[in-house]
């Protein structure tokens, strides 16, 4: 495995306006690694994915995203770093009043694709990724909740990511489907060495589909000691 950190916070302090959720946060995930960060509602979980796309500021300490540096970023360099990253959410946040390819187009769009050619490519590849390549001028709302998911992974994947940051994947769905959606992000782990920090409370995926384990809790993000990982 390639040991190129993608993240390396050291003494890193993460801040909720000026509240710190999260102190002396430690963490390295390096390139093609696949990775679970587990806690409980109100740990700082989603404060620290906010804080590795720059919606939230790390104060104090290091903080290495993608070769940017998150405490001096500037806003122009935003972009360039969200570019980077590929975000999957529990509750999918798609536009229900369009069909697929307007979705994805809408992101593509917005993240400076202009050429119609290539992003017509592009949304056809990732939703073949994603196994859905006859929904793509499906009506969102006529797609299940595991067929949205992946549309919100084929999103996730517009841009060939570095890093996909996962909140909550499987949480709206049921035992079945949670299955099939992680297979595929191992599949996307795999094939593209995209690294994946997945936040989550099943247990029993967790179980299925073993991996490096980090936790979130008393204000801080660690690993124990006795969490082996699989992935090596």
């Amino acid at each position: 495995m390639d040991t190129q950190p993608i993240i390396l916070l050291q003494h890193a302090t993460i801040k909720n306006d000026d509240y710190p959720v999260l102190q002396n946060v430690n963490l390295t995930v390096n390139k093609g690694e696949f990775v679970y960060l587990i806690g409980k509602s109100g740990a700082g979980k989603t404060t620290l994915f906010r804080s590795l796309y720059a919606d939230t500021r790390v104060s104090e300490g290091e903080a290495l995203v993608c070769g940017y540096d998150m405490t001096k970023i500037k806003k122009s360099k935003i972009p360039l770093l969200r570019r980077k990253i590929g975000i999957v959410f529990q509750n999918f946040k798609l536009l229900n009043d369009r069909n697929v390819y307007d979705n994805l187009r809408f992101v593509m769009r917005a993240t400076g694709w202009k050429n119609k050619n290539d992003i017509d490519e592009r949304i056809l590849k990732v939703i073949e990724a994603v196994g859905l390549p006859d929904k793509v001028l499906y009506p969102i709302h006529r797609l299940s909740e595991g067929e949205q998911q992946r549309v919100g992974i084929a999103r996730a994947l517009l841009n060939n990511p570095e890093l996909i940051l996962a909140d909550e994947p499987t949480g709206n769905l049921d035992p079945q489907t949670s299955e099939e959606i992680m297979n595929l992000f191992l599949r996307i782990n795999r094939e593209y060495n995209t690294t994946l920090l997945i936040s989550t409370h099943d247990y029993i995926m967790i179980d299925k589909f073993k991996a490096r384990l980090l936790y979130c809790e008393n204000h801080s993000v660690y690993e124990p000691n006795n969490i082996k990982n699989t992935n090596e």
